[in-house]
């Protein structure tokens, strides 16, 4: 066979063009008997998605259709401010959804922080040198003995005794 008649051939298959990787992963999907049975419902939420996103793009960057069944849409949003913001445009949302097929009755959100958002790891504090109390120590001592010097000599003489 030669090079032009294979390239001819290549072209007229039904999956030319689309990438080798994609098209085995979904393919071996569809033929695995547990995921086969999913793919239906994984297709059609990936397309109400994608149609929801085409509606309100600015929205949906950050919210994801965590469900669609009997009519009832429930989308997830990351925090309470965009849930807010995401209920403002709702009507005109379900309204699109509608005209392009979708019977959407309702549509509901759901705050649902990500799991890979940072987490606040408290770091332990670093010791106070051994210089640094002493130089507190001194500057307790130094201090006038005043009314208005009472509090802060104190609260020096406890920040030396708790670091010694």
């Amino acid at each position: 066979m030669s090079k032009r008649s294979f390239s001819t051939v290549r072209q007229n298959a039904p999956n030319a063009g689309k990438p080798r990787a994609a098209l085995s992963a979904i393919d071996s999907l569809r033929t695995h008997q547990t995921m086969a049975a999913l793919m239906p419902a994984v297709m059609r939420m990936a397309a109400i998605q994608k149609d929801c996103a085409a509606v309100l793009p600015a929205l949906f960057d950050k919210c994801a259709v965590q469900r669609f069944e009997s009519g009832q849409l429930v989308l997830s949003t990351p925090n309470a401010a965009m849930a807010t913001r995401l209920k403002q445009q709702l009507p005109k949302l379900q309204q699109a959804l509608n005209q392009t097929g979708w019977q959407v009755s309702a549509i509901r959100t759901k705050v649902q922080v990500p799991e890979n958002t940072v987490k606040f790891v408290p770091m332990e504090k670093p010791p106070v040198p051994p210089q640094g109390v002493d130089a507190l120590s001194a500057l307790a001592a130094e201090l006038e003995k005043s009314s208005g010097n009472e509090a802060l000599k104190a609260a020096l003489a406890r920040m030396v005794a708790r670091h010694r």
